[in-house]
């Protein structure tokens, strides 16, 4: 009796292993660690994830790879910006396809032939930015779920043009400034001083203001990219002053 029940226990521990989804089985007994370096959320890898997350990144060294935890795979691209490094594209993946990654082999390289495709793109994307003026924080790709990649690229608001033109108006209206000051009390002086001061400090701060452009694909990040420093440039290479030229004003309101 006693060896039919031994039977039974053993062969239905053997059917609910079989009857697992691959991977499944060690899922919740596999012991994570987290892991450091370039992370976005909490991300913790297994063992065996981790040494094939090294690996992949040396594979791949002239991308810069940022582990995402997966409660934050949905705002990844939205944070990216933080990590600025317009000389490499950055990769976005999160840690259940790593996970994935390093147990399926087709999934791999699947993943991986998306990744080394990507790669060859770096270049053509990076001198088509720069060719158009376009202040980059920095660029890259997202691994989406469906085994696609999307792309983006996070820019800084403002062309040169815009800034030197503002800058050199700003010139002009502080030495105006300052010879009218001269007529003035030495307190008056003083204060409009530390006036220009803290206007210029103010002024940096719109330096760091960016704007995320995504596409499908590198060639439609490039025209995307291209369309918005067309629009950009034409709104804001005119001052303040210089959109209101040709302007209707009504000076009896």
């Amino acid at each position: 009796m006693s060896s039919i029940s031994n039977y039974v226990n053993s062969a239905a521990t053997y059917g609910s292993s079989v009857n697992r989804a691959p991977g499944e089985e060690n899922s919740s007994s596999v012991k994570k660690t987290k892991v450091r370096g370039k992370t976005i959320g909490e991300p913790e890898l297994s063992d065996k994830a981790s040494k094939y997350y090294e690996d992949l990144k040396k594979k791949y060294s002239n991308m810069d790879f940022i582990l995402v935890s997966r409660d934050q795979k949905e705002f990844a691209k939205a944070q990216a910006g933080k990590f600025a490094n317009p000389g490499k594209m950055v990769v976005l993946i999160d840690e259940d396809k790593i996970e994935k990654m390093a147990e399926d082999e087709n999934y791999r390289k699947q993943y991986e032939g998306i990744i080394a495709r990507s790669a060859s793109g770096i270049s053509k994307l990076g001198n088509s930015l720069s060719n158009m003026g376009a202040k980059v924080k920095t660029f890259g790709m997202k691994l989406n779920d469906n085994g696609t990649a999307s792309f983006f690229a996070v820019l800084k608001k403002g062309s040169d043009a815009q800034k030197a033109r503002i800058e050199k108006k700003a010139s002009e209206k502080r030495e105006t400034r300052r010879t009218e000051a001269r007529k003035a009390k030495r307190k008056e002086r003083e204060e409009w001083l530390e006036k220009s001061r803290n206007d210029r400090d103010t002024g940096k701060v719109h330096d760091e203001d960016t704007v995320t452009i995504s596409a499908s694909s590198i060639d439609e990040l490039i025209k995307r990219v291209g369309d918005y420093m067309q629009t950009s440039t034409i709104n804001d290479v005119q001052t303040e002053d210089e959109k209101l030229v040709g302007r209707n004003v009504n000076f009896t309101a």
